[in-house]
């Protein structure tokens, strides 16, 4: 299983930030072709000595590195990568790596 973690930073507005998330990224987002899953962190982002500079966490599931590729380099990815630059104000960082159970 391969896994896209993005983490929104602080947004300037947080409550449009949410409004235009929830309401027009995610739609976009779930269309990626071969998304498995799709998670977003509910409530505070936090850390271990306190609160973080990050809004929200979102981790999308896929097979592999390469299907990740593929889903993000499809039309509907890129509408969705478009997209981050309407409401992701604070900044964004996003990983993506492969997993194996140990």
């Amino acid at each position: 299983m391969a896994h896209v973690v993005v983490m929104y930073k602080t947004p300037k507005d947080p409550a449009a930030f949410d409004k235009h998330y929830l309401e027009v990224h995610v739609p976009l987002a779930k269309k990626l072709p071969g998304l498995r899953k799709f998670e977003i962190s509910q409530g505070p982002v936090a850390t271990p000595a306190g609160p973080s500079g990050f809004h929200l966490v979102a981790t999308l599931y896929f097979d592999s590195l390469a299907a990740i590729k593929a889903g993000f380099g499809s039309a509907e990815g890129k509408a969705a990568a478009a997209d981050v630059q309407k409401f992701a104000t604070g900044g964004v960082d996003m990983i993506l790596f492969d997993t194996h159970e140990v």
